[in-house]
């Protein structure tokens, strides 16, 4: 067994024979499990710097301890070195870089591209024709654009079909209130709509006094010509738009396009806040948080994937802290590459620009300093859960299951996962319960799940291959023995599994071995902890069930109608938005969806349209 300073060494003498080019380089833990990636333009004198005696911060030393072996790719430039550091990260998605979480879980504002426009929110960017922006930092941020853009133009936000619904209803309410255009009446044309809808386009991208201007020559012309109707509303728009310029917080020119990074690191964390300006106003922030387990050497990466996932990058980047210039260089050529234009990267060092830096790195201080105090918080209710249960580790991942179903039918288990002070939704699982077949077998169902669940463990990567620290079971002592039983024979029986006991008010008020109940009631950090666990991982289960539950109802209904099939079936419930759409279409619309015949579509119209054919 090699010492630490025996592995040191070894892996020092390896990196001295390194080139001085650019490249990429992989460490890897005892079980060769990708830990870190990093990039250089001179590996020889990076890699070697990890393994040298001499002071290093807290959390590069934590991952050089963890360290037995690296391997390294050779790359022709930097840039080429930067893009598969960045391929690499996303591959492993490794413990000790800094990463993004999924973009596919972050929030956008659409603009269909359809006859008549929609604002809809989304978290996926298909390849529909449509226009994106985004993603925003939350989807309360995503909901409140539309919000005050569709009120702001008077677009909207009903659920009636547009063209097929125009003059077929009384207006809503918001038109009688003058907060809709209307569109429903036939009043207004489709081309006045799409002008609103470019509006809204616009003001997304940050271009208010573009719209303001062009809104002030249009009242000027409708006012001349005597359309003072027509007049009147452009002014109530642009008085609209100066209210909300005042709400907003203004930290620049009327023109100005820029996004502002600060980086705030202490030895417990790291944080990341970004202001994103739109003319001249914070349009949007975000706070990129990571424990001591995120190394910032190299933030070129990171920056990078943030603006592989957002749909516009500003003519100009301003960073708080200090880059090496070659680094600078490279990030911009990176990001020009990725814009189709020059992006200028710059850190300040005087002036307003530095003075808007400084109001950033604020922020950043002030949210770490916020998250230390609830981790630290945090981390005394677990280590007061730990001492309670007698457990031989720090419960840093906890996974809890519950099964849930509907009768016999969609058995179907969820996992949620908490680590780091939290829940941690991208980790969230849920299972189709397979071996289990005409009856609900709650404990048959927990051994597959778990049987399922514990056999990714080896993964190299992923969620899964990480181990929990702590199971916590929706069950009595009977979950708890049947999943104790799966441990043993998997060899896996020093992971902790403990049953969540409700009381008569479905809160847990005991968490169970296979022989004892510990009794939490009185502990009310603990009891507040399993209780919003037990709480989400309910949600969470039923939601899913419930989920496939619907959307196989939905489909049986259709495939009840001769010649049609499950495919055809989810054309149609995916075309119409649901089955209730698929009610309302008129027969040239069904004929009219991929995949479906004139045949098919006059059966399925006809299905649901009989009563009114015979009235």
């Amino acid at each position: 067994m090699e010492t630490a300073e025996e592995i040191r060494r070894r892996l020092l003498e390896k990196a001295n024979t390194l080139p001085l080019s650019a490249g990429v380089y992989l460490m890897r833990d005892r079980n060769g499990k990708v830990i870190y990636v990093g990039k250089s333009r001179k590996l020889k004198n990076r890699v070697s710097q990890y393994f040298q005696n001499g002071d290093k911060n807290i959390k590069t030393g934590r991952m050089v301890s963890m360290v037995r072996e690296f391997d390294y790719y050779l790359c022709a430039n930097e840039m080429e070195a930067l893009s598969l550091e960045n391929t690499l990260i996303k591959q492993y998605t490794p413990k000790y870089n800094i990463r993004l979480k999924d973009a596919k879980s972050y929030p956008y504002i659409k603009i269909t591209a359809e006859e008549y426009p929609r604002l809809v929110f989304t978290r996926r960017r298909d390849a529909d024709k449509a226009k994106y922006f985004g993603p925003y930092s939350g989807s309360g941020t995503a909901y409140a654009l539309i919000e005050m853009l569709s009120r702001t133009l008077r677009l909207p936000t009903c659920r009636r079909n547009f063209p097929r619904d125009i003059g077929k209803n009384r207006p809503c309410i918001y038109y009688e209130m003058g907060k809709c255009a209307g569109l429903c009446t036939g009043k207004v044309s489709a081309e006045e709509h799409r002008t609103a809808v470019k509006y809204a386009a616009e003001i997304l991208g940050g271009k208010n006094e573009q719209v303001r201007r062009r809104l002030e020559a249009q009242m000027q012309a409708d006012a001349e010509a005597e359309r003072y109707e027509a007049a009147a509303k452009c002014r109530d728009t642009i008085r609209a738009l100066d209210a909300i310029r005042e709400k907003q917080t203004v930290v620049a020119s009327p023109d100005a396009e820029q996004d502002v990074f600060a980086l705030y690191s202490d030895d417990f964390c790291t944080c990341v806040s970004a202001f994103y300006i739109r003319g001249g106003v914070v349009h949007d922030s975000a706070d990129f948080l990571f424990g001591a387990d995120g190394i910032p050497d190299d933030l070129t990466a990171f920056l990078l994937e943030h603006y592989q996932s957002r749909e516009y990058i500003p003519p100009r980047v301003l960073l708080d802290f200090s880059m090496d210039e070659e680094d600078r260089n490279l990030l911009s050529q990176s990001l020009s590459a990725l814009a189709g234009r020059k992006i200028d990267v710059h850190t300040p060092e005087r002036g307003p620009l530095r003075t808007l830096c400084d109001l950033v790195l604020k922020n950043a201080t002030e949210r770490a300093k916020r998250y230390r105090m609830d981790s630290e918080k945090q981390e005394g209710t677990l280590a007061h859960l730990a001492e309670l249960l007698r457990l031989e580790v720090y419960p840093e991942r906890i996974e809890a299951y519950d099964i849930s179903n509907f009768g016999a039918e969609h058995l179907t288990a969820g996992m949620i996962v908490y680590k780091n002070g939290g829940f941690s939704k991208a980790d969230y699982r849920s299972f189709k319960i397979k071996t289990v077949v005409g009856t609900a077998d709650d404990y048959a169902s927990m051994r597959e799940t778990l049987e399922r669940r514990l056999a990714h463990l080896s993964d190299e990567s992923g969620s899964f291959s990480e181990p929990p620290d702590l199971i916590l079971l929706d069950g009595g002592r009977g979950h708890v023995s049947t999943v104790r039983e799966l441990t043993r024979n998997l060899g896996l029986e020093h992971i902790p599994v403990f049953g969540m006991v409700k009381d008569d008010f479905h809160k847990t008020r005991a968490l169970c071995t296979e022989n004892e109940e510990i009794n939490i009631a009185k502990e009310r950090d603990i009891f507040t902890l399993i209780y919003r666990i037990q709480e989400e991982i309910h949600r969470y289960t039923v939601r899913v069930m419930e989920q496939a539950k619907n959307k196989t109802l939905s489909r049986s209904t259709l495939t009840a109608i001769r010649g049609i099939g499950d495919e055809k079936a989810k054309k149609l419930l995916a075309a119409f938005g649901g089955l209730a759409g698929v009610k309302r279409a008129g027969l040239e619309e069904l004929a009219a969806v991929q995949g479906v015949s004139r045949r098919d579509a006059e059966a399925v119209y006809h299905h649901y349209h009989k009563e009114k054919d015979t009235i």
